[in-house]
């Protein structure tokens, strides 16, 4: 089994900045890719930025890209979002997530960590 720790959420005013960070615990998994997906009130869960651990390859939602940075930290089997320029609609309850087997689906979800931007 696989546990993820969410932190770092927290209410920022618009334009500021947070960093999410995630540590997984328990089985680790060479081919594996951690993502960061987010859900707003009222609707769907939708992906945010991830990264391929081996490669270090990242991939980013449109609606992030050039605010958001994803990275790892290989010793600490971590993985970080750094969240800038924040704005009201990046408000949403923010989850890291692990692919064990990718480019299988995500199969280990953390608990989730709340992101409130004030406009």
């Amino acid at each position: 089994q696989v546990q993820l720790a969410e932190s770092g959420g927290g209410f920022v005013q618009a334009g500021g900045s947070l960093r999410l960070s995630c540590a997984a615990s328990g089985r680790t998994f060479s081919s594996r890719q951690m993502g960061w997906f987010r859900q707003a009130p009222g609707k769907e869960r939708e992906f945010v930025a991830a990264i391929t651990w081996s490669s270090g390859n990242t991939y980013y939602a449109d609606s992030v890209k050039g605010r958001f940075t994803i990275s790892r930290d290989n010793a600490k089997n971590t993985v970080y979002l750094q969240m800038n320029s924040l704005k009201s609609e990046d408000t949403a309850v923010y989850y890291c997530a692990i692919a064990s087997a990718y480019p299988g689906p995500y199969d280990y979800w953390g608990q989730g960590t709340q992101v409130t931007v004030s406009s």
